[in-house]
């Protein structure tokens, strides 16, 4: 018989009361008692609505208080020595500590968990000496059990994914590793099978990348290494984000199931399961669920996919699943009650796709008339939005055809345009800049509900606003930073801020998702044509200008992080989006620079998080992203500087790309893997100019002067002093007035300090 399943929840709830819960801890608001209790009570009632919906193999041991790859890092007792653990349950401090930082000891490393929004924390194995710290799999599964009857599904992540995702450790020290880690292993599988656990989904998402051959003959080795100390057990080899490398060596190994990504990897999977067929002994994970999209499926094509399937595999041998774990969407379409009825029909976030999976389910257990309504509404949603004017906007098509017909280029090499804005702005060695926001208070918080309400009309809004802006403006100029922001302080998201202001986007009330730890975002989406309105940043920008006469930088989200950060429409291309969104980004760049302003920054830190897994169509995607930022930055003049910013970007294998981007000046988060990047320009020429990040800001600590000079001195060794900028890692938006004061000074010294340093030699 075939059941239903899936590869994980949402931590967030309905009503982010998870990220309240955290947020309340570490503020000291509650105690650890009641955050315990709190997130528990948080996870049963995940739980029952998972039971509710009819779900037969509920995934346990997906719920985290951060970071599930923090938590199974510290399931080993993998703790970085500065945190002082000594043993033992890794205590809440340390946890958190680890993942934000301390007063006395730096977070440790934050990155994209493969292309999406997540983030994770990347496990640091230097001198780690690993041992099973706790059973988090075990707990997970008897709290389940004992408290809702739930047979679950404990989720963990693999072996050799958690040592691709980790650092610290040479190459030749991978089987070294590999030796320490299967035993651990081992010991918990051992354990859940001694409890009565039936299945395991074990996450192995790198055997989607390109793998050595090493590689995989160590997943062969670890496999055959569980299946024999726990031969009871079943194992669901769970992968995702694409179709998998290596087909027939991954399918071969001694597990019970395989699970595939039948979404964004059902070409190449499908492709394989054609050519090879699939194991009449392994049970197939059919991920036919998309569960990094917001769109309902087409539930008769998922149908037919299914029954393709069946010819290969046999009903009792078939889960129906998701593609991945629901993290990745919002928990409800229940509540979008202001969203046109021609979008919120063609929704479904978590719970609705749980829906979708248990009607498949239904569907080939009981043949299709038995949801004969169900796909006819399923397939009616989605003709409405696909005939709906904001999907047919041929203004916006010719005009976006004609523009991608063109190679964008500014007008001279960044050579000559580099020495016409040195005449133009006259800018100190080391210019000192940041990235953009600072700090968005209580207040400031307050104050946009309020404007949002209707309680403030919008000369109070704009006057609250000046205000901030005068304020910081004041604390640049006193601080002495060389260019200036003007806050963002009108700006709730990077994103959300400008898609309210293009057409053909739409947003949600409560589409909330975990960007890292407690951080959320309500991404937009883009269901139609993306156009041009009005000018966006052009007031703000303009005013705080007014005030001052340093140089102050518009500010700008780049079109492929608009677009990755955002729901995207699945009915075209995602080249064809982005370049309607720079088409549109054009004309707020002209817009800025025929007010006067004349240095403009485009942000594209999600350009990285977009690459393909898949080798073969990540030089495709890198050619039509630079594009991209290129035909909305390239009809400026010679004299109006651009500048952009990334953030967790290996940078080693995109430089080309990030040159080609042509920016005047690219910023990059550096601060948490500082001497990884300064090792690629040890390898790689960059000609531009380029401020690598001298301090990490979503640490709550202030770093020193000398720290941030350790820093610039390492970067100079490869870097042209000429062309080097000083900033923050990122934004300032989530810290404190006080810590940002103080570290903007600090960084402003380290400049002074740099600047006497070289200005000798």
């Amino acid at each position: 018989m075939t059941i239903s399943s899936h590869a994980g929840y949402p931590r967030i709830g309905a009503d982010r009361e998870w990220k309240k819960s955290l947020e309340a801890f570490w503020a000291g608001k509650i105690d650890e008692a009641a955050f315990l209790q709190q997130q528990q009570e948080i996870r049963l009632n995940h739980l029952r609505k998972q039971q509710a919906k009819g779900i037969d193999l509920i995934p346990i041991n997906d719920f985290s208080h951060y970071d599930h790859i923090l938590d199974t890092a510290v399931m080993f007792g993998i703790v970085p020595k500065r945190f002082g653990y000594e043993g033992g349950a890794v205590p809440l401090p340390v946890y958190f500590g680890i993942a934000r930082g301390t007063k006395d000891a730096a977070a440790s490393e934050m990155t994209k968990w493969f292309n999406t929004n997540y983030h994770y924390i990347v496990p640091e194995l230097g001198g780690a000496e690993p041992v099973l710290a706790e059973n988090r799999p075990l707990q997970a599964y008897r709290e389940a059990k004992e408290k809702l009857g739930i047979e679950g599904k404990p989720v963990i992540v693999g072996p050799l994914t958690f040592l691709k995702l980790s650092k610290g450790y040479a190459a030749a020290e991978t089987d070294e590793w590999l030796h320490r880690l299967i035993p651990l292993y081992v010991q918990v599988l051992q354990e859940l099978a001694a409890e009565g656990v039936q299945w395991v989904q074990i996450d192995e998402p790198v055997v989607v990348t390109k793998l050595s051959e090493q590689d995989v003959e160590r997943l062969g080795t670890i496999y055959k290494t569980f299946a024999e100390a726990v031969p009871s057990l079943h194992i669901m080899l769970q992968t995702y984000f694409e179709s998998i490398e290596n087909y027939r060596d991954i399918v071969s190994l001694p597990v019970k199931g395989i699970g595939l990504d039948l979404a964004h990897g059902q070409e190449g999977n499908l492709a394989s399961i054609r050519k090879y067929g699939f194991p009449a002994n392994k049970v197939l994970g059919a991920g036919v669920i998309d569960g990094r999209s917001i769109w309902r499926a087409d539930l008769n094509e998922k149908l037919a996919l299914l029954d393709e399937l069946r010819k290969t595999v046999t009903d009792d041998h078939l889960i129906i699943q998701s593609s991945c774990s629901l993290l990745h969407v919002p928990v409800s379409a229940e509540r979008e009650t202001k969203l046109a009825a021609e979008l919120k029909g063609a929704l479904a976030f978590a719970d609705e796709k749980l829906d979708e999976i248990a009607l498949l389910t239904k569907a080939v257990s009981q043949g299709a008339d038995a949801v004969h309504n169900e796909l006819n509404a399923a397939a009616e949603a989605l003709r409405v939005l696909r005939s709906s004017a904001a999907r047919n906007r041929r203004d916006v098509q010719e005009a976006v055809a004609v523009i991608a017909a063109q190679e964008p280029n500014r007008n001279k090499p960044f050579a000559e345009r580099h020495a016409v804005q040195q005449a133009e702005w006259k800018l100190p060695l080391f210019p000192t800049t940041t990235i953009g926001s600072f700090p968005q208070t209580a207040e400031v918080r307050k104050a946009r509900q309020l404007w949002r309400k209707g309680e403030w009309d919008n000369e109070q809004y704009e006057a609250f606003i000046h205000n901030e802006i005068d304020t910081w403006v004041k604390l640049q100029q006193e601080i002495g930073i060389d260019v200036l922001v003007h806050g963002e302080f009108e700006r709730t998201d990077m994103v959300e801020f400008f898609g309210e202001k293009l057409e053909g986007f739409a947003f949600t009330q409560n589409g909330w998702v975990q960007s890292y730890g407690s951080r959320c975002v309500k991404p937009p989406v883009i269901y139609g044509d993306v156009a041009f309105a009005e000018a966006m940043t052009v007031a703000e920008t303009v005013y705080a200008q007014s005030q001052t006469d340093r140089p102050v930088k518009g500010m700008l989200t780049g079109p492929i992080t608009i677009m990755n950060w955002s729901f995207v429409r699945d009915d075209i291309s995602r080249e064809q989006v982005a370049y309607q969104l720079a088409y549109a980004l054009r004309q707020e760049v002209e817009a800025l620079e025929k007010a006067g302003i004349g240095m403009i920054q485009v942000d594209e830190p999600a350009v990285r998080e977009g690459l393909p897994l898949k080798e073969a169509e990540q030089a495709g995607y890198l050619a039509w992203a630079v594009k991209a930022f290129k035909i909305a930055t390239s009809t400026v003049q010679d004299s109006t500087q651009i500048h952009t910013h990334m953030c967790y970007c290996e940078f080693h294998d995109m430089i080309d790309s990030i040159e080609a981007m042509d920016a005047d000046v690219i910023s990059i988060e550096t601060s948490r893997s500082h001497g990884e990047l300064i090792h690629s320009f040890e390898q790689n020429t960059y000609k531009l100019g380029i401020g690598l990040g001298v301090y990490d800001i979503h640490s709550p600590r202030v770093p020193g002067v000398e720290e941030m000079s350790g820093m610039i001195d390492r970067a100079l060794r490869v870097l042209d002093p000429q062309l080097f900028w000083i900033n923050p890692d990122c934004g300032l938006k989530t810290r404190g007035r006080e810590e940002t004061v103080a570290s903007l000074r600090n960084m402003v010294e380290a400049a002074q300090i740099a600047r006497n340093k070289y200005a000798a030699l």
